[in-house]
């Protein structure tokens, strides 16, 4: 078995390269796929366009969602997952700048197993990855990944 993948939904380079270097100072040695808008996360996980010949029991384990994303936005994109039997059950975890209520409060009515807002300090969102990427890729029992 492999080692779980994790799909990061991103579209800020900076951003994306803080996550990726959070995740690498954790010590999460796991693959991460990197997406850096809304349709291009749907072909990911809908095996679509560009990534048509994906194999289609190879879901990532968590989706990292940033919120505004360009063509499509986070909240469509999450739509979308929990709106599909093949996707509904993937853990979503929302991982974005936004700290607006009504964003909390739709990410969760549509499904989002988290919320996160990013610190703006690099330790701090360094502590958040390492927290995250414990719970989510060692301590939870994902239902996708049964063996």
């Amino acid at each position: 078995m492999t080692a779980p993948t994790i799909l990061l939904v991103e579209d800020n380079p900076d951003d994306e390269a803080l996550t990726l270097r959070a995740l690498k100072k954790s010590g999460i040695a796991n693959e991460v796929d990197v997406v850096r808008d809304g349709p291009e996360a749907l072909d990911y996980l809908f095996r679509t366009g560009p990534y048509a010949g994906r194999d289609p029991a190879a879901l990532p384990n968590i989706v990292l969602l940033n919120l505004n994303l360009p063509k499509i936005g986070g909240i469509d994109v999450l739509r979308r997952i929990r709106g599909d039997a093949h996707t509904r059950l993937l853990p979503v975890v929302i991982l974005t700048s936004s700290r607006e209520d009504r964003d909390v409060i739709e990410s969760y009515e549509l499904g989002a197993n988290s919320y996160i807002v990013k610190p703006v300090d690099f330790v701090q969102f360094a502590e958040a990855v390492r927290q995250l990427g414990l719970y989510w890729l060692v301590v939870n029992q994902s239902p996708l990944r049964r063996s």
